[in-house]
């Protein structure tokens, strides 16, 4: 019996046109958090969607997310909260998944398929007598038609130029005719805002309605954590068994094979540890316990990116190696202590990498002050020390390649939505200005940042024009003289200082003019702020 429309069909054109209100000529701000909580609310009214422990956790991050977005307002939380939206979409539709990772490519599909999820919703519903699957088959017989057409097209266009202008002209023809009429039956709307919304609907859709045929929680349910002990089947080689027979011959077949595979193991990484510790050696000796040295170079830039493409290869090097020998049977060798233990060796020789590169980044915060590249190195740091405990952990409990997917993609989750809560621009503004002192400050790198920052740069104007002469400033050839009321200027430092004021003065003119440009919608804490601060001081 054909069901009527449903809460999902009705809640996904609402949410369509409530997208294209929120979203069309606006930021994304406070019109998030509002969408947001509609989604929210929906999925949980939802009686096809079971309500677990893992749905509310998702959920309340999501909305987390929404509410840093209005608080901060930054592309970080902006991305954020797409990613949450991604994770949350694969967890509500498929609740045994288990990773971060299949819960974003599960939200991808779901948005991929979203206009046939659509189309298969519609043809299922009816509303008293009245069916749309007869119309949809029309619209089926003449889309796909349509589609190959298209294509054909287009490639009899590549090869005749005289068909391409037919074509072409065609195009332009039909485009007219229906623009006429779309402008004749939705002459407040535009093409573009019809576009908008059927966006709108296409997301909210794959928000809502569940991809049925997917069975990626099925698939997911069959990796385990905990590495079991497998016999080889000698009837169904895989591709790269039979090739490495080739070179290795019937050692394979021999009981000898795993006892082969631990000793090639031990020289792989006895010469693995060696190759680091020279490097390790000399780090420590040049970085470590000589500081004078190493401040005194001045070149942090160049160190700094020379030890992290170091320690990338290295991880990466750590992370395959690792993999590659402790995936399979070699974990149960009675006889496998000595590999075991230079792997943890290794894994401790990349800690002291990582904090040599460290250091490194310390001293160039230290001299030049923070960026968004600095601290992002920080957080790569981090990353990669929460990946080393995670291989430890694995050669240690003898766990699978997916426990490393499934735990690191966790905590990458968290520490995103953790990071949200830090308003960076102001805090780098404001760490720069404090420790001038002892840095050398970028005045062209803190002017660049946000206009969170302005009431900062305001405030401390004064001890920023001292670092005029080492700025973009310095540089300065031409100006009016009118539009600072006709003064003369009398010397080079007295250029710079108008031209930074001019800039100071034309940022918060653009500032005002954006914010009122838009409605509240777009409404964020941190606009408000500055807002807020440039009338209490007249600015």
């Amino acid at each position: 019996m054909k069901q009527r429309i449903d809460l999902q069909l009705t809640a996904t054109l609402v949410g369509g046109i409530l997208f294209s209100y929120l979203f069309w000529m606006e930021k994304q701000a406070l019109n998030l958090l509002i969408y947001t909580l509609f989604i929210s609310i929906i999925i949980f009214i939802d009686p096809e969607k079971q309500k677990s422990k893992k749905l509310f956790l998702v959920t309340a991050a999501h909305l987390i997310t929404a509410i840093m977005v209005v608080i901060n307002h930054s592309d970080l939380t902006v991305i954020t909260w797409y990613i949450s939206l991604a994770v949350m979409v694969g967890f509500v539709h498929f609740q045994m998944l288990q990773s971060i990772f299949a819960s974003v490519f599960a939200a991808f599909c779901q948005f991929i398929i979203a206009p046939m999820s659509i189309i298969k919703k519609i043809l299922g519903t009816q509303f008293n007598s009245i069916s749309f699957k007869p119309a949809l088959k029309i619209f089926k017989y003449i889309i796909i038609p349509f589609i190959v057409i298209i294509i054909f097209s287009v490639l009899y266009s590549i090869a005749n130029v005289v068909f391409a202008d037919y074509a072409e002209q065609l195009l332009k023809n039909i485009t007219t005719v229906i623009n006429n009429i779309f402008n004749f039956f939705f002459g407040d709307l535009s093409m573009l805002r019809f576009m908008h919304l059927a966006l709108g609907i296409t997301i909210t859709a794959g928000i809502f309605i569940t991809l049925k045929d997917f069975k990626l929680d099925k698939i997911e349910a069959g990796y385990n954590e905990q590495l079991i002990r497998k016999r080889r089947n000698k009837k169904s080689n895989t591709l790269i068994y039979e090739l490495t027979e080739i070179f290795a011959g019937s050692l394979l077949h021999k009981v000898m094979a795993l006892k082969t595979e631990n000793i090639i193991g031990i020289i792989s990484f006895t010469a693995l540890n060696l190759l680091l510790l020279s490097l390790n050696i000399i780090d420590i000796t040049t970085l470590w316990f000589n500081t004078t040295a190493a401040i005194n170079s001045g070149d942090y830039a160049a160190e700094l990116h020379d030890g992290t493409n170091a320690l990338i290869l290295s991880i990466v090097m750590a992370m395959l190696v690792i993999i590659y020998f402790f995936s399979g049977n070699l974990n149960f060798y009675r006889k496998n202590r000595a590999i075991r233990l230079l792997a943890y060796l290794w894994i401790a020789q990349n800690a002291i990498l990582i904090a040599s590169v460290l250091l490194r980044d310390f001293n160039y915060i230290n001299a030049l002050g923070l960026t968004y590249k600095r601290i992002g190195v920080l957080i790569f740091l981090l990353l990669c020390s929460i990946g080393l405990v995670t291989v430890y952990l694995k050669v240690a409990k003898q766990k699978t390649f997916f426990y490393l997917c499934k735990v690191n993609g966790f905590v990458w989750y968290v520490l995103l939505l953790a990071f949200g809560f830090v308003n960076w621009d102001v805090f780098i503004v404001a760490h720069n200005i404090n420790n001038r002192n002892s840095i050398a400050l970028d005045l062209d790198h803190l002017t660049s940042l946000s206009d969170k920052t302005l009431p900062l740069l305001i405030e401390n104007k004064q001890q920023l024009r001292k670092y005029l002469a080492s700025s973009s400033y310095a540089y300065t050839q031409e100006f009016d003289t009118t539009t600072y009321l006709n003064k003369r200027v009398k010397n080079l430092d007295q250029n710079q200082i108008i031209f930074f004021e001019n800039d100071l003065q034309e940022r918060i003119k653009q500032f005002k003019e954006t914010y009122h440009e838009h409605s509240w919608l777009s409404w964020n804490y941190r606009d408000w702020q500055t807002q807020q601060y440039l009338v209490k001081n007249r600015l």
